[in-house]
């Protein structure tokens, strides 16, 4: 075989693999976002931040968010927090966010398969997720998944 087609076939497998693998890390993900999206509410393990204090009894009549983070994680602080701001200026109180440490609350992690930071969860008002987003989630993003809940029938 000429060194040409030899390099050829070795750069054909290399694609070959790294898309096979690229398929399978995308179906992992999606099957962990489904088992994510059809479980049942558990407001229980909810905790109650500071946010989520101010509106006492309101908080089950609206959507909350779960902001998961860490302390070292740049893109939460840097990225993350400005548009769950910017989302909250916009919509008010139809909306609570809850910021969560997923360091240091292994079970709320473990509940919502959170991946990496930061991840955002979408609940409904009965506490059902609604939406998960693994990684950075733009306010128009978030925006658009929370109109489908507050719209009216």
């Amino acid at each position: 075989m000429s060194d040409i087609t030899l390099r050829l076939a070795m750069l054909t497998l290399v694609a070959l693999c790294t898309w096979l693998l690229v398929r399978a890390v995308r179906a992992f993900v999606e099957r962990r976002r489904q088992q994510v999206l059809s479980s049942e509410p558990q407001n229980d393990l909810l905790p109650l931040s500071a946010d989520a204090a101010d509106t006492t009894t309101e908080t089950s009549s609206h959507v909350r968010i779960l902001a998961f983070s860490s302390a070292d994680c740049t893109q939460c602080h840097r990225l993350q927090t400005p548009a769950l701001q910017r989302l909250k200026e916009q919509l008010g109180d139809t909306v609570s966010v809850i910021d969560v440490d997923a360091p240091t609350s292994p079970e709320l992690a473990n509940r919502y398969q959170v991946l990496t930071v930061p991840t955002t969860v979408i609940l409904d008002a009965t506490g059902k997720v609604q939406a998960i987003n693994y990684g950075f989630a733009n306010t128009k993003q978030l925006f658009t998944q929370i109109a489908v809940l507050t719209s009216p029938a």
